[in-house]
């Protein structure tokens, strides 16, 4: 009775270390289980965009440049001779005529010189007649050997002396009349006067400056600008080939549309520290619009492209791939990176001349999160009919920005761009 006592609680002790042992089996299972069991998969829900289709259209390439206006002639009315302004005969910032009279330099010290070679004339002249008799004399003499040869000789060289004389006075006489005609001052281009430089009253010498008055040609008129080489080989081209390129002046500001002309000469070198080539383009400016001097916006229509692809600016993304756009698959409504070429752009369409077809739909909103393979949903309150009208509205921006132009929303696939296109025209996935 007494050994069966200790032998119950061993055991008892034994069943409650096994039964521990099993719920921390227990319990360690449903761990591992908790653990390891596999998430379900939640489906990304496709990222909600604005599309539009490529179309065909026309697109002008414009270069957009700044310019200064350039009179066809600009002239400083300078003296020829020294003497007293005896009188004006323009008023300041009056349109002239060409020999037109404008200041008169006072000429009687050059009448006075004309008159003693006048003087001088009539005396070389008797002396000529003279020495003419005493030859004519002399030959009849030597013929009959009643004369030395020497004497005879010597009248020859006399007349010939005499007539040089009179040469100079008659040269002398003409230059006294040059001096003359150069009191009187006329204009020597057809333009407009600005303000007088010297009063009547002031002595004035031969160029001496500032001159008498400055005349500029102001119609018609010339614009100089410069192109990048980059763009040269095209505009030459053309030039040579002799079509005539449209040039259009805006306003500095370019508000309003000043005057159009046409480009008529290139520089013949290129000017090695900035890259680029002067332009000169010709204006009738018979408005007189265009001021010599002022700054302008000029935009020179070099061709205008037919039947090309476009596509919403905004849908031109430049990143590691370069330019690209966002092309939407329509069998899965996933969108892949699409590399592209570009040509020009309006600002709101843009030209891609290859990597992309007229039928090829494109992202061109909501691509902030964005990326290769992602599933998109066109959004219907956005989505509309193709860039029908991207034609039409090239072909009238004749003053558009050139196709080096920035474009918007330019970034890498899949980084963050918080700007959308209002300016784009969505359409519907297909």
């Amino acid at each position: 009775m007494s050994e069966a006592m200790p032998a119950q609680p061993k055991r008892s002790r034994r069943n409650l270390v096994v039964l521990v042992i099993v719920v921390l089996v227990l319990v360690a299972l449903v761990v591992l289980h908790v653990l390891h069991r596999q998430q379900p998969a939640r489906a990304t829900p496709p990222q909600v965009v604005t599309v539009a289709t490529a179309s065909t259209g026309t697109m002008p390439e414009v270069l957009s440049e700044l310019g200064t206006v350039t009179p066809t002639a600009t002239v400083t009315v300078l003296p020829q001779l020294s003497g007293y302004l005896t009188a004006v005969g323009y008023h300041e910032g009056q349109d002239i005529q060409k020999g037109q009279f404008l200041a008169q330099i006072d000429q009687r010290q050059y009448e006075i010189s004309k008159q003693q070679a006048q003087a001088q004339l009539a005396k070389d002249r008797a002396a000529l007649a003279q020495a003419r008799s005493d030859l004519a004399r002399f030959t009849e003499l030597n013929q009959r050997k009643s004369i030395a040869e020497q004497t005879y000789t010597d009248q020859v060289f006399l007349v010939q002396q005499d007539e040089a004389a009179v040469k100079s006075d008659l040269a002398t006489i003409a230059q006294d009349d040059l001096d003359l005609a150069y009191c009187h001052i006329t204009a020597p281009v057809a333009g407009r006067v600005g303000l007088r430089l010297v009063d009547p009253g002031n002595y004035v010498t031969a160029s001496s400056s500032p001159g008498i008055v400055v005349i500029t040609t102001i119609k018609p008129t010339t614009v100089e600008f410069t192109v990048p080489q980059d763009s040269l080989a095209r505009v030459m081209d053309r030039l040579n080939s002799g079509a005539s390129l449209p040039v259009t002046a805006y306003s500095s500001d370019n508000s309003r549309q000043i005057a159009t002309g046409n480009l008529y000469a290139a520089s013949n070198q290129m000017a090695t520290a900035t890259g680029t080539v002067t332009l000169r383009a010709t204006f009738a400016n018979d408005d007189e619009a265009l001021f010599p001097n002022e700054f302008v916006n000029v935009k020179l229509l070099v061709d205008t492209l037919q039947n090309a692809v476009l596509v919403p600016t905004a849908a031109v993304q430049t990143g590691a791939p370069g330019d690209y756009v966002y092309l939407v698959n329509g069998a899965n409504q996933t969108v892949s990176v699409h590399k592209v070429a570009l040509g020009p752009s309006d600002g709101k369409n843009t030209v891609i001349t290859s990597g992309l077809a007229a039928t090829d739909t494109v992202v061109t909103d909501g691509m902030d999160r964005l990326s290769d393979g992602a599933k998109i949903r066109a959004s219907t309150a956005r989505a509309g009919a193709a860039a029908s009208g991207a034609g039409a509205g090239a072909a009238g921006s004749s003053g558009a920005a050139a196709a080096s132009g920035a474009h918007p929303h330019r970034r890498p696939p899949g980084a963050a761009s918080g700007a959308s296109s209002a300016s784009a025209t969505p359409a519907a996935a297909s």
